[in-house]
């Protein structure tokens, strides 16, 4: 439902309904043109690091949803409320299986971006790392403040990613670079982020709220039929992609395995795992 123009609010203010939630909060405020709404991720782990769990998921779509069927909103921005945009999964929660539970039951979270019909800027300080990272690189524009550090960590922790999230990479920095970014776990400047095409630009963090604030208002400046039509035809491009089905068809029972214990255990102990010991090393080697 379109809200009257005389009660937009002219600063970013909680959507009614919306106030309980614990891992994201939603917010809008409304420029000349349109209005804009914005998901800043604020479940921590510790002190500035956000992370996802089961709730950042649902409240995450829910969101989404409310934005995509109020014909107000005409750019959609996700963002933190701390200190850094996004730092992956809660590793607690993961090493419950709460991920493995997602992975096969679990919304998926792509599908909610790309049925979302406004565009969806990233406004990412900081860390955005893991599911920070391919969320930002499935938003529409990526804006960086030049404190921004991106990659992905999978591998290094034992937490398996496939299909869709992985794939779509290749479209944004090329299959070398996804690869590396992927299976390596580099970590990227903001500098080298829009180098690679992982970000649009890089402005000083006491200036990423303002230059959000502008793109969102060249984007409302536009002809709002043209603009949906325009998201939808390029993310069409990637509809034939899998969603990330694979983990349940090659490792179901991954997460009750010793080795992505180890991987977890090892993260956590800031050491490399042994991983010749699940591979049978050669009798003898030393």
């Amino acid at each position: 439902m379109v809200t009257q123009l005389k009660d937009w609010p002219k600063q970013w203010t909680r959507v009614p309904g919306f106030e309980d939630f614990q891992d994201i909060i939603y917010e809008k405020k409304y420029f000349f043109n349109g209005g804009v709404a914005r998901l800043s991720f604020s479940y921590e782990v510790k002190p500035g690091f956000t992370a996802w769990r089961e709730e950042t998921f649902t409240e995450f779509a829910k969101c989404l949803a409310d934005a995509n069927h109020d014909a107000s909103i005409g750019v959609v921005v996700l963002a933190t409320a701390t200190t850094h945009f996004m730092t992956g999964g809660d590793m607690n929660w993961e090493a419950t299986g709460g991920l493995s539970w997602e992975f096969e039951f679990g919304i998926d979270i792509h599908r909610c971006m790309r049925r979302c019909r406004s565009p969806i800027i990233a406004a990412v300080k900081g860390y955005c790392i893991a599911v920070g990272n391919h969320v930002a690189y499935f938003t529409d524009f990526t804006i960086a403040a030049d404190n921004a550090i991106f990659g992905q960590n999978g591998p290094n922790i034992g937490s398996p990613v496939g299909g869709s999230a992985v794939a779509y990479a290749t479209r944004i920095v090329g299959a070398k670079k996804a690869r590396e970014m992927w299976m390596l776990c580099r970590r990227y400047t903001a500098e080298e982020a829009v180098q690679m095409g992982l970000a649009n630009k890089v402005v000083p963090l006491d200036k990423l709220d303002e230059e959000v604030d502008q793109w969102c208002k060249d984007i409302l400046d536009k002809c709002p039929p043209c603009i949906e039509i325009l998201k939808q035809s390029f993310d069409a491009d990637i509809d034939y992609m899998r969603s990330g089905d694979f983990q349940n068809l090659m490792y179901p029972e991954h997460y009750s395995n010793p080795m992505a214990m180890d991987a977890a255990q090892s993260f956590f102990e800031r050491k490399t795992p042994d991983y010749g010991n699940y591979r049978g090393r050669p009798d003898g080697w030393s």
